[in-house]
C-alpha cells in the first residue's frame, strides 16, 4: 500500500522526466535527419516558414511596441526622470530590449501562434492515424514533418528577433518624445552600451528558442491521443512546456554569455 501511494505521488515527476527524455531523443533524431541526405523537405520548409511569417508578423509588431513602450519605456523613464537621468534610457534599452524583451516576446508570440498550429496539425494527423500510415509506407515522419518545422521555426524566430528589436527600440523613441526630451542622448547612450556581442547573443538565443518551441510542439502533436479533446490538451501542454523550456534555457544561456563576455556587464 505504501509503495502504491509513493508511485502515485511520484508519477507526475516521473512522467515529466520521461517526456523530457523523449524530447531530447526527438531533438537528436531531428538534428541527424537534418544533416543526413536525402533532403525531401524543401517545399514543406518553405510553406511552414511562410505560414509562421504570415501568422506572427502583426501580433509580434503590436506586442513589441507595447512592451517596449510600456515596460522598459514608460516605467524606466519615470524612474530616471526622478534623478534627472533620462538620457540613460538608451543604455537601459540595450539591457532590456536587446538582451531580454525582444527574444522573450518573439518566443512567446511564436509559441502561442505558430507553435500551437504545429501541435494541432500534427495532433490531428496522429488522431487520424496518418503518421502510422506514413511509417507503413516507409516515409520517415521526423524527416518529412518535424525537420521542416524545426528549421522553419528556427529561421523565423531569428529573423523576427531583429524585427522585434527595431520595434522595441521604437517604443523607447516614443517614450523619449512623450517626455519632451531630445533623441540625441538616447542614441548616444544606446550605441555606447550596445555591442556586437549583444546583437549576436540576442539572435542566437532567439533562434535556439525557436528550436525548443519546435521540438516541444512537434513532440506533443505526434504523441497526442484521445480524439479531439486529446489534441486540445496537447496544444495546452505544448505551450506551457515550451514557455518553461524557454525560461530555463534563457537563464543558462544568459549566465554563460555574461561569464564568457564580462565586458558587457559594464554599463557605460
Amino acid at each position: 500500500m505504501v509503495r502504491t501511494a509513493a508511485d502515485r505521488a511520484t508519477a507526475p515527476v516521473r512522467g515529466l522526466f520521461e517526456e523530457i527524455g523523449d524530447m531530447m531523443i526527438l531533438t537528436g533524431k531531428t538534428i541527424v535527419s537534418t544533416i543526413r541526405p536525402p533532403y525531401p523537405y524543401g517545399g514543406e520548409f518553405v510553406s511552414q516558414f511562410l505560414f509562421a511569417l504570415r501568422l506572427c508578423w502583426f501580433p509580434l509588431l503590436v506586442s513589441t511596441v507595447a512592451f517596449g513602450y510600456a515596460a522598459p519605456g514608460l516605467q524606466a523613464a519615470n524612474f530616471l526622470v526622478l534623478f534627472g537621468a533620462l538620457d540613460r534610457l538608451g543604455g537601459f534599452f540595450v539591457l532590456a530590449s536587446i538582451r531580454e524583451f525582444a527574444p522573450f516576446v518573439t518566443a512567446i508570440v511564436l509559441a502561442g501562434v505558430a507553435g500551437t498550429a504545429i501541435t494541432a496539425d500534427l495532433g490531428a494527423r496522429k488522431i487520424r492515424e496518418e503518421l502510422d500510415a506514413l511509417q507503413v509506407l516507409g516515409v520517415d515522419p521526423v524527416k518529412n514533418l518535424v525537420v521542416p518545422r524545426f528549421l522553419a521555426l528556427m529561421l523565423v524566430t531569428g529573423l523576427f528577433d531583429i524585427y522585434a528589436l527595431l520595434f522595441g527600440i521604437f517604443g523607447g523613441i516614443m517614450t523619449t518624445l512623450v517626455n519632451h526630451a531630445p533623441l540625441g542622448p538616447f542614441w548616444a547612450t544606446f550605441f555606447t552600451n550596445a555591442s556586437v556581442t549583444d546583437l549576436w547573443g540576442s539572435v542566437l538565443k532567439c533562434t535556439l528558442f525557436g528550436a525548443i518551441i519546435a521540438v516541444v510542439c512537434c513532440y506533443k502533436g505526434m504523441t497526442a491521443s484521445g480524439g479531439a479533446a486529446g489534441v486540445g490538451r496537447a496544444v495546452n501542454q505544448a505551450v506551457v512546456i515550451a514557455f518553461l523550456g524557454v525560461f530555463a534555457f534563457n537563464y543558462v544561456f544568459t549566465q554563460t554569455l555574461l561569464a564568457t563576455h564580462p565586458e558587457i556587464n559594464v554599463i557605460r
